[in-house]
């Protein structure tokens, strides 16, 4: 990602737009939240699972108390059959930020989907329109085959992309899978192309703050975390999910947990396992997760913990840094 702007201008507070990023479990909802009720900031969307309804507690969302508390978009927007690519998000996102701005609010990105915040910080690589029909035939080349055999046979065409997505992330899979099967090239050319910025961001200056804690503290957090969503529904969330028929493709039922729990509810794996399964997959996430921010944001504002309220002062200090007092 590219280096922050530092603010020096008059007026160039109103410009200013702060992400918020990190693994699952690092506080990154909690930090924003805070942050929005101190600097008068609308809290924006970027994990691309929680635009979807269906799933409050497994992924995770804040609660309908924490959004009432300042204002959150992007949140439970989208039915869990609608895609939602980078493009599609970046989309919303722009006018979010432009409507927080137009208040006198600061814009409050936060999220762990790195090509989201890629997107919206670096430009997007073109890529084409897929039809209707493509994408649910991709679908159901997934259903058919099963996740190892669709990403091997991804792998036959697009190596690169392969290597990149694991078998278990559905939703990219398949968007490699009807890429090339639309337009007879990869996908991982597709996104080798230059990236162009949005004409409505060019002005906007971006400041980077990402909580990249350590694995021996974060994982035992995420087990904690899912024990908790357990307890407080997740059964029930699923089942409600499972009834609405959604196909195995749609987006919703990448996250983690679903096929898990899925299987309990079907007999197939006793209800601890499918606990411990969901925990495995979380950690995994997360390590990934890790990789690419240290990777890609060597100059962002880095808190090398989770969240605390004792990191209010050092971290309010940095907003304030490039907030210009009117």
């Amino acid at each position: 990602m590219t280096k922050p702007p530092t603010s020096g201008a008059s007026g160039a507070a109103e410009r200013a737009v702060l992400a918020v990023i990190g693994p699952t479990a690092s506080g990154k909802s909690s930090l924003a939240l805070d942050v929005a009720t101190a600097f008068n900031g609308t809290v924006i969307n970027a994990d691309s699972l929680q635009v979807y309804k269906e799933l409050r507690i497994l992924t995770a969302r804040p609660s309908a108390e924490e959004e009432a508390c300042a204002p959150h978009r992007l949140y439970g927007v989208l039915p869990g059959n609608a895609g939602c690519s980078a493009g599609r998000w970046l989309d919303m996102a722009q006018r979010e930020i432009g409507a927080a701005q137009d208040e006198g609010r600061l814009p409050i990105v936060v999220g762990g989907t790195g090509m989201y915040l890629q997107a919206l910080i670096e430009g997007l690589s073109p890529m084409p329109d897929i039809p209707d029909e493509m994408r649910a035939r991709a679908a159901r080349r997934r259903e058919a085959l099963g996740a190892a055999a669709f990403h091997e046979e991804v792998a036959a065409f697009d190596p690169e992309a392969a290597r990149r997505i694991p078998p278990g992330d559905t939703q990219r899979l398949i968007r490699a899978w009807e890429i090339y099967h639309q337009t007879g090239r990869t996908f991982s050319a597709w996104r080798a192309a230059p990236r162009r910025r949005a004409a409505t961001l060019e002005n906007m200056q971006f400041h980077i703050l990402a909580l990249t804690p350590e694995r021996s503290v974060l994982y035992p957090s995420i087990e904690r975390r899912f024990d908790a969503m357990m307890t407080g529904g997740a059964v029930d969330e699923v089942r409600a999910l499972l009834a609405l028929g959604y196909p195995p493709g749609a987006a919703v039922m990448n996250a983690v947990g679903v096929e898990q729990i899925k299987a309990y509810l079907e007999g197939t794996l006793r209800l601890e396992d499918a606990v411990s399964a969901a925990k495995t997959l979380s950690r995994r996430y997360a390590k990934r997760q890790l990789t690419w921010l240290r990777r890609q944001v060597s100059r962002a504002k880095r808190i090398d913990t989770q969240y605390s309220e004792s990191l209010k002062p050092e971290i309010f200090s940095f907003i304030r840094q490039f907030l210009l007092t009117r």
